[in-house]
């Protein structure tokens, strides 16, 4: 009986390890939304990436590095003044996904000492691939872009408001309503609107066509 009892306890201890370790691999499926757009491609899940250029980790969850300052190891969102120029798109990162990398921080500087100044590493922002397409880009990564607004232009054969005479070459524009000015000498009237002015002795009357009889 007790044998039958071990034997049962056993094969439940079996497939709960199986469980947890289906469930651990379904979470770390998840982390692909937090790796930034420079980081390195092909990894379903990435705790930190180690950058041997400079020495210093990357932790992708939290988007913080960690390197040190006064002997101490800091987590910053930016990297120190001396580390400004450094170029993150170019620069070889080592996925790692041990916890707290940097207490070990001699085994990954001599292990990946090689790795120091290599290049062409694929990284996120170049890649096709539809699982990094929601990929953390990091404040103002991606510039925001306006659109240029073009001013309208009229149509043909419509002026701009008030003006009489529209464009040359297109026609009559169409003015406010009002009174024209009064044609001098039984001559031609100017007009502002649809009616012409009147003179006492020979006003033109003004329409759209602007010309005046004589009196």
């Amino acid at each position: 009986m007790k044998k039958i009892i071990f034997t049962a306890a056993l094969f439940i201890s079996c497939i709960s390890v199986q469980f947890a370790k289906a469930q651990i691999g379904f979470h770390l499926s998840l982390n692909i939304g937090s790796q930034p757009d420079w980081g390195p491609v092909g990894y379903e899940h990435a705790s930190y990436y180690y950058i041997p250029d400079i020495g210093a980790y990357y932790d992708v969850d939290s988007h913080q590095y960690i390197y040190l300052e006064n002997s101490i190891w800091v987590h910053r969102t930016y990297l120190p003044v001396r580390y400004r120029g450094y170029n993150l798109y170019n620069g070889y990162k080592v996925v790692i996904n041990q916890p707290n990398p940097w207490l070990r921080n001699t085994y990954y500087r001599t292990t990946y000492a090689s790795y120091r100044g290599r290049r062409g590493q694929a990284i996120i922002r170049n890649s096709h691939d539809v699982r990094y397409r929601n990929h953390w880009r990091g404040p103002g990564r991606v510039p925001v872009r306006h659109e240029t607004v073009r001013p309208v232009r009229p149509a043909p054969g419509r002026g701009p408001v008030g003006h009489p005479g529209g464009f040359p070459g297109r026609g009559p524009g169409h003015g406010n309503p009002g009174h024209g000015n009064p044609g001098h000498g039984g001559g031609p009237g100017h007009s502002g609107g649809e009616h012409g002015g009147h003179d006492h002795g020979g006003s033109g009357h003004g329409g759209e066509h602007g010309g005046g009889h004589r009196g």
